[in-house]
Order: structure tokens, then sequence, then C-alpha cells
């Protein structure tokens, strides 16, 4: 494993099978099966947090802004993917996190992703500042300072 494919700097990590049903006509895992496991990283990530809305949702809450994805290599199944999840800045009323999708079967990086969270209230529909509380969380599941 290089260290371009290593998960280390990721504080949360998720393990997801891939399923047979993942691939499709062109034999390997379609593109969209990326982005679900990179939303699996995210919920997993906001649940350590605290941050998950209850649902329906009420309050402050996240709620997912844009998302892309860099597709490095096809997968296939059978496999195992290991999704690295962390966030990378923390602004006024949002927040960027980064995944990165590995091959258990290669230890190769196969897709990374960058999405921008916007905290809201639910109740307005309107962005917040990201709340103290939840800057403090991410620092410290982080183990870093994030400039406010």
């Amino acid at each position: 494993m290089s260290h371009s494919d290593s998960l280390e700097a990721f504080p949360v990590i998720s393990e997801i099978t891939v399923l047979w049903a993942d691939e499709d006509s062109f034999a390997h895992v379609n593109n969209v099966a990326y982005l679900r496991w990179c939303e699996t990283g995210r919920v997993e990530y906001l649940r350590r947090l605290g941050l998950f809305p209850e649902l329906p949702p009420k309050g402050v809450g996240p709620i997912i802004a844009s998302v892309t994805c860099h597709y490095r290599r096809q997968l296939k199944y059978p496999d195992t993917v290991l999704v690295g999840t962390r966030v990378t800045a923390i602004g006024n009323s949002s927040f960027h996190m980064e995944h990165r999708i590995v091959s258990k079967a290669s230890g190769e990086t196969a897709a990374e992703s960058e999405a921008t969270m916007v905290t809201v209230d639910y109740s307005i529909g309107k962005p917040v500042r990201v709340p103290e509380g939840v800057r403090e969380a991410i620092a410290t599941l982080e183990g870093r300072a994030f400039d406010s």
C-alpha cells in the first residue's frame, strides 16, 4: 500500500462489502455505489459527532451541498472496501469532508471524494453557523484544531 492509499489520516473508517449487485453490465462496480459508500462514511462520522439529525430532522443539522468523486481504479465483486472519512476544513456555516475508498483486495485507492456539508436550522430552512460544540467535537475526533 502506497502512502496515497493509506487511511491513517482518516479518523473514521467504514468497512463495506462489495455486493454482486453493485456491478453493472460493464462488469465493474457502478459509479453510484462509490457515492453510496461515501454516504455511509459521512453518516458514521456524523453519528460519532452526535450531529446526525433525528428523523424527520428538526433543529440544527447538516445537509449536503455538493459532492465530487474522482474515480481512480475499477472495482469488481468480490471485494471489500475501506472508506476513510475526515473533515478537512470548517467554514462559517459549512464544513468540507474528504473520503478515500481503498480496495482490501488490492490495497489501492479506488476513488477519492469531497463533500461540502452546510449546517442548517431545519425549523426555518436556512444555513446557520456551525455550532461551537460541533466544531469542538470535530477537532476532538480529528485530533487537531481548525481555524474558525
